[in-house]
């Protein structure tokens, strides 16, 4: 099933490098993505003593009731779960991080992005690095059908299902689970029925322009609310938001990020589709395979979120994806057809952008040049003829 022998193993070698380097690392995720099991296979892996606490378990919660007197003595890694619930930890942390020759190193897990725990950039900066798990991508599969991926998702228990009813209704379970106890429990204040409803009205706007005074006024709420809305599913990795690039060039430009559901199997769960046959009846097919590409190559390229946008001018001239490193830039066209063409708007983006090449990646079997610098990209063949960037 998996292209190594071990499942997430680049992962698991990327977080040992970090941990070689730094006195922290975070290892932060959605829920159910597979953090724990990865922080188990870096465990099993590491040379000397090593600790776990899972931070929601009450036996764990006694043993950190005086954390530095618990924690002080510590040698080895120290794996610490869902870091979230004891916030007044990273404190902590910075005073043991700091200690001569750090006998110990500590791998923390958390279900929000840095800027939802803001006590670990303000306690550990310089002291921590972070590593993102996502949900299994087409690298870590090993030949796999890859509309499997899209349709189900990558969380792993969806993915792994035995068949599409029990992978939705995991899907199901989870979107429930994280309304109404894994929210909240990150001190989220919101209604979880609001939360739902914002959620569900988002998975209908997938890959579309945010507009928060539109999306407001179907909400019946005020702009400053959605906002917030947006801030905490992009916070917890449910959803994330694609910047558009803009510099000084003639064309007018949109300056309003994409927003997409970060899991398209999730995505699925809240439109209500079942199985391929479904998807492909539905009026967000494109949009979906939009997403899930997108998410593809970012993976592939090894990008940056802040290495990450789309391009769009006034003009109607668009590009899903620009990938920006130094002075290299990458652009991508996603389009669920099986005969993809040049069009004036991706030839208005390459000319516009400076682009070399504009790949549009598409669902088809091969990979071919369309000419004058365009190629069609085959997203089974992501890992085979899209190489990472530099």
């Amino acid at each position: 099933m998996h292209r190594d022998e071990q499942p997430r193993l680049q992962h698991r070698k990327t977080v040992e490098r970090l941990l070689r380097d730094a006195p922290c690392v975070a290892l932060l995720g959605a829920r159910q993505v597979g953090k724990s099991t990865l922080a188990r296979m870096v465990a099993a892996s590491t040379p000397g003593p090593v600790s776990s606490f899972d931070l929601e378990h009450p036996r764990d919660q006694r043993r950190l009731q005086t954390p530095l007197e618990a924690l002080e003595d510590s040698r080895g890694l120290i794996v610490l779960d869902e870091i979230q619930h004891r916030p007044e930890l990273f404190s902590v942390l910075r005073v043991l991080a700091d200690r001569p020759r750090r006998p110990a190193r500590f791998l923390i897990l958390g279900s929000a992005t840095p800027s939802m725990l803001q006590q670990s950039a303000e306690s550990l900066a310089g002291r921590i690095a972070y590593h993102e798990l996502g949900g299994f991508d087409l690298g870590e599969l090993d030949d796999a059908p890859w509309r499997r991926l899209w349709v189900r998702g990558g969380y792993p228990r969806a993915y792994l299902a035995r068949n599409e009813p029990l992978s939705l209704g995991w899907r199901q379970d989870l979107i429930r689970t994280q309304l109404q106890r894994d929210l909240p429990g990150l001190g989220v204040r919101i209604p979880p029925a609001a939360l739902q409803r914002f959620w569900m009205m988002l998975a209908h706007w997938h890959g579309q322009i945010w507009n928060s005074a539109e999306l407001a006024r179907a909400f019946g709420v005020v702009e400053k609310t959605v906002r917030h809305y947006l801030d905490v599913l992009v916070g917890t990795f449910l959803v994330f938001r694609l910047n558009p690039w803009f510099q000084n060039i003639a064309k007018r430009q949109v300056k309003s990020p994409k927003v997409y559901l970060t899991d398209s199997g999730l995505l699925h769960a809240l439109l209500g589709l079942p199985d391929h046959a479904t998807l492909l009846g539905h009026p967000k097919v494109g949009a979906s395979f939009e997403g899930f590409a997108i998410q593809q190559v970012i993976r592939r390229l090894q990008a940056r979120a802040e290495e990450c946008f789309f391009w769009a001018s006034h003009a109607g001239a668009e590009l899903d994806l620009l990938v920006v490193r130094g002075a290299s830039r990458a652009g991508f066209e996603c389009k669920l057809t099986d005969a993809p063409e040049i069009t004036r708007s991706m030839r208005m983006a390459k000319e516009s952008l400076g682009l070399e090449r504009v790949d549009v990646v598409y669902p088809g079997p091969e990979t071919f040049s369309l000419g004058e610098g365009f190629r069609a990209l085959s997203v089974a063949r992501l890992q085979d003829d899209l190489a990472p960037l530099p």
